[in-house]
């Protein structure tokens, strides 16, 4: 990855549009192409429309996705944008038509911006909201928040208030991977008392194991070849079992513990060379099986193979449209991701936290990066 250095002279700025006055320029990550980052100075983002808001950031971090632009595998990806779909701030401006929201309130931000009024917004179906931007626009198509300030479109659909007892650090995730997750495991229809495999054990997958936990299946089996990731997540009860495909045959192990059917729910978030074939050979005949996961190389579905199992297949990208139900769960204890953050920097360090992050190293599961 190619990187510029900058000035590392950042300080924090602790105010809202009601006190002090904007400075006019802002440090941004921002993606120029072809696996290009850098940090650079901005011009502070404005209202564009009556139903914008602007958005101080206060707590960003790096998300697998955006390793995915870097790589080139989100062709919509535009370059020039500013990076950053998953962060929480404080309001600084509200245009004229936001009501839900107003300057000083702490909000989290969903990941997809969408106009609550097309025929998929009416439905739920949030990720194919068929404004311009509709969909995942920040931080691929439009700029997002691994900045200083951030502007959202639709500010009463895109901006979710954190109860005041919830921390930002714990409100962190809810617009992105716990969204993700939750979106994930309804989808999967996890049964009470039934087995459900979670593959992939990264930050996503981690996500995703807490809220199927909520739907009481009576085995989750959580699938990584990271044996560190698949320890934290037996460690903090999220998986009953964990099978790691370097030591053990996976296939062979869900069988076992499934009286020889295969899991009941199964859901794919690894985005692994094999995990999709993995996926869908470990589901029992019937069974659900969910695709979270972005994937970089093109999948074939073996139809011949799979022939007769009459699986039924549901796949992403997510619909993020329940991030006042999941602070709830946070506030109420039900989610906590605070196993997640390992690892804590500033956004003029933000270049050294993504080598690390991409090279998955110094055993770095997700940064909490203070603007």
């Amino acid at each position: 990855m190619s990187q510029n250095q900058v000035s590392q002279n950042h300080t924090s700025q602790n105010h809202t549009s009601q006190n002090l006055p904007r400075k006019e320029t802002m440090k941004a990550v921002v993606y120029e192409g072809s696996g290009i980052l850098r940090l650079e100075e901005r011009p502070i983002p404005h209202i564009m429309t009556p139903r914008d808001a602007v958005v101080r950031v206060t707590l960003t971090t790096i998300c697998s996705s955006d390793i995915h632009i870097l790589h080139g595998a989100v062709p919509r990806a535009v370059p020039g944008t500013i990076l950053g779909h998953e962060f929480v701030g404080i309001v600084e401006e509200a245009g004229s038509e936001v009501t839900r929201v107003k300057p000083g309130d702490r909000v989290a931000v969903n990941v997809e911006t969408f106009c609550g009024e097309c025929f998929y917004c009416q439905r739920g179906y949030v990720n194919n909201c068929t404004d311009e931007h509709g969909g995942w626009a920040l931080g691929c198509r439009i700029d997002g928040g691994q900045s200083e300030y951030v502007r959202i479109p639709f500010a009463d659909n895109g901006l979710t208030p954190i109860p005041d007892s919830v921390t930002d650090e714990a409100a962190l995730f809810t617009g992105d991977i716990l969204s993700t997750g939750y979106w994930g495991a309804g989808l999967a229809e996890i049964g009470e008392g039934g087995t459900a495999a979670v593959i992939g054990a990264g930050p996503t997958g981690l996500c995703t194991m807490m809220c199927a936990r909520l739907y009481h299946p009576g085995k989750l089996i959580a699938i990584d070849t990271s044996q560190e990731r698949l320890e934290l997540a037996k460690r903090r009860g999220l998986a009953d079992y964990t099978l790691n495909p370097r030591y053990e045959n996976v296939l062979e192990r869900v069988l076992e513990l499934t009286s020889g059917r295969g899991a009941d729910s199964v859901l794919e978030v690894a985005g692994g060379k094999d995990t999709f074939q993995m996926a869908w050979q470990i589901a029992r005949p019937n069974a659900v099986v969910c695709v979270v996961a972005l994937y970089e190389e093109p999948q074939v579905l073996p139809l011949p193979s799979m022939y007769g199992k009459n699986l039924i297949f549901k796949t992403g990208g997510v619909d993020a449209n329940s991030c006042s139900e999941i602070l709830k769960l946070i506030e109420e204890g039900k989610l906590d991701t605070g196993c997640l953050i390992t690892h804590r920097t500033d956004l003029a360090h933000i270049l050294e936290a993504y080598e690390i992050f991409e090279k998955q190293a110094d055993h770095v599961i997700k940064y909490a990066i203070t603007i």
